[in-house]
C-alpha cells in the first residue's frame, strides 16, 4: 500500500462483516484461501478481468480464479481500472469518489486521480459519493486487489444508467498499456432454479466469450452495461476471451432452488495470446480424431465438452484446420466465426478437411498416416476502415493480418479468406489483397465501393498424424 498524505481523504468500508470478514488476519486468510482454490486458467494473461462482487463464501473462490494468475505481475500492474454496477441508488451516467484512497481491514489503497481526471471532463462522468452508499460491487474486489498487487492505484468507477458508447469511451481513454488491468464485476443470473441458471449462464459466458454483449442483458449479467462498453473496446482491439470458471450459489454454499451465477473470465490481446502446450496436443489429437472417426465411419464426428476440460478447450472459438501431404496441401476447411467449443470445431474441420475440401477427393488411410495436421485458431474478425486499395494495403500487416474479404456484384456475393500463413507464399501486401480477390471470384483488379474486409489473427500449431497416434 502506498502512504497517504495527513490531509488525504479516505473511504471507510462499507460491507465489511457483510460481504467479507471484518478483521485484518480473518480477511487476509479468507483471500488467500479463495486465491489457493482458484482453478486452473490455461495460462491467460488478461488485459481484462471480469469476477463476480457477491459475498466471499458464495463468490469468493470464483474471484480467485480471477486475480489467482496474476500474482506473478503484481510488479508491472500498477493500476485497476474498476468498474461495476450501482446496486443501491440510481443516476444516469458513471460515478466516482471523492476519496483519494479507499479503506479495506487489509489497509488503504490510492485512488489514481491523475487517470481519473482524465475522464471527469467526459459528459456524464461524474463525482457522486452518495452512490456509493453501501454499494459493493467496486468494494468487494478490493482485498483482492491488496493481497495481488501490492503497489496498485485503483480508478473506481460505478457504472449508472449508461450507454455502452459512454462506458467505452472512458475505458478508452483509461486504457493504457501493461501497467494497467480493466477489471468488471458482474455477477451472472439471478434467483432461478440450479438447472435454469446454468443454462442461462453458459449462454452469458458464451456470448463474453463471442464478445457479443448486444446479446447479455439484465437477466444474463446485473454488470451488463459495463460489460457492453468494455466488450467493445475488447472486440475493437483484438482480444479474446476465456471462461476460466463459471459456476452458481448452489455450487458454492447454499440450496439450489434459488441460485445467484457467477463467472471469472479473462481477456487477452489475441496476437501474442498462447494456448498450453498439453492443450495444442490435445487439439491436435481432436484434429486427428476427426479424420480417423470419418475413415471408420464415413460421417463426421461428434464431439462433446464434460466436466474437467481445460478452459481454452471449450471456449468458443473459430479455427481452421489444414492437411499437408509431402508438402503440399491436402485439404483445409474451418469457421471464420466462433459458434461452438474450440474442441469440437478442430474435430468436425479436420474431419471436413480430410473428406468435404471440394478441391481434393476424399483422404485415404495410406495419406492420413503421412499427413501433417494444422491447427489456427481464429481471433474475432474486425471490420478495416480505407479508402481506396492503396489505403488498404497500407494497413495490412505482412505475415500478422489474415483478410476475410466480401463483395456483390450483379446479384452475386463473392468472399474469400486467407490465413495469415499464406503470406508465407504471397510476401507482398499488394498482391496479397489482389490475390484474395481472385481468390473471392473477382478479377485482380477489382473495385467498388460495397467490397468490405475484415481482418483477423491466429494463433497456429501442428504436429504430424503418425506422432500424435503414438
Amino acid at each position: 500500500m502506498r502512504e497517504m498524505a495527513d490531509t488525504a481523504t479516505v473511504r471507510a468500508p462499507e460491507v465489511a462483516g457483510m460481504f467479507y470478514p471484518d478483521g485484518h488476519n480473518a480477511l487476509a486468510d479468507t483471500v488467500e484461501r479463495c486465491l489457493a482454490a482458484a482453478r486452473p486458467d490455461g495460462g491467460v494473461k488478461p488485459k481484462v478481468l471480469v469476477a463476480p462482487h457477491a459475498g466471499y463464501p458464495f463468490s469468493g473462490e470464483i474471484a480467485g480464479t480471477a486475480y489467482a494468475g496474476l500474482r506473478g505481475r503484481g510488479e508491472e500492474i500498477t493500476r485497476i481500472v474498476l468498474l461495476g454496477p450501482a446496486h443501491r441508488v440510481a443516476f444516469q451516467g458513471i460515478a466516482t469518489t471523492s476519496a483519494d484512497a479507499w479503506a479495506t481491514p487489509l489497509g488503504t489503497i490510492s485512488v489514481d486521480w491523475q487517470a481519473l481526471r482524465s475522464v471527469l471532463h467526459l459528459p456524464g462522468v461524474i463525482v457522486r459519493d452518495a452512490a456509493f452508499a453501501k454499494e459493493h460491487s467496486l468494494e468487494v474486489h478490493v482485498p483482492f486487489i491488496q493481497r495481488v498487487f501490492e503497489r496498485a492505484a485503483i480508478v473506481p468507477l460505478l457504472v449508472g444508467d449508461a450507454s455502452a458508447a459512454l462506458v467505452s469511451q472512458v475505458v478508452e481513454a483509461l486504457w493504457g498499456g501493461p501497467e494497467t488491468l480493466v477489471v468488471v464485476s458482474s455477477d451472472l443470473s439471478h434467483f432461478h432454479d440450479y438447472a435454469t441458471a446454468r443454462k442461462l449462464d453458459a449462454a452469458t459466458a458464451a456470448n463474453i466469450e463471442l464478445l457479443r454483449p448486444d446479446r447479455i442483458d439484465g437477466q444474463g449479467a446485473c454488470g451488463h452495461r459495463a460489460l457492453a462498453g468494455v466488450l467493445d473496446q475488447a472486440r475493437r482491439r483484438d482480444l479474446r476471451a476465456t471462461a476460466l470458471d463459471v459456476r452458481n450459489s448452489g455450487d458454492t454454499a447454499s440450496g439450489k432452488d434459488r441460485v445467484v451465477g457467477y463467472g471469472a473470465f479473462g481477456l487477452e490481446y489475441a496476437e501474442s495470446a498462447r494456448i498450453g502446450e498439453a492443450d495444442r496436443r490435445q487439439l491436435v489429437e481432436a484434429a486427428r480424431f476427426g479424420v480417423t472417426f470419418g475413415l471408420k465411419h464415413g460421417r463426421e464426428p461428434g464431439v462433446g465438452v464434460g466436466p474437467g476440460l481445460s478452459p481454452a478447450l471449450s471456449a468458443q472459438r473459430a479455427a481452421f484446420v489444414t492437411l499437408m501431404l509431402d508438402g503440399n496441401l491436402r485439404g483445409c476447411i474451418g469457421s471464420v466465426i466462433a459458434h461452438r467449443p474450440l474442441i469440437t470445431d478442430v474435430a468436425v474441420n479436420a474431419y471436413k478437411a480430410a473428406f468435404a475440401d471440394p478441391r481434393f477427393p476424399r483422404l485415404t488411410q495410406e495419406e492420413a498416416e503421412r499427413m501433417e495436421v494444422s491447427v489456427s485458431v481464429l481471433s474475432t474478425p474486425r471490420p478495416m476502415s480505407f479508402a481506396d486499395e492503396a489505403d488498404l494495403v497500407r494497413q495490412t500487416r505482412p505475415d500478422v493480418d489474415g483478410l476475410i474479404l466480401s463483395d456483390r456484384v450483379n446479384g452475386r456475393d463473392h468472399r474469400g479468406l486467407f490465413l495469415p500463413s499464406v503470406w508465407s507464399s504471397i510476401p507482398k501486401a499488394e498482391d496479397f489483397v489482389r490475390r484474395l480477390k481472385n481468390k473471392a471470384g473477382l478479377d485482380m483488379q477489382h473495385w467498388s465501393d460495397s467490397l468490405s474486409i475484415q481482418r483477423y489473427t491466429t494463433e497456429s500449431f501442428g504436429g504430424s498424424f503418425r506422432e500424435v497416434t503414438a
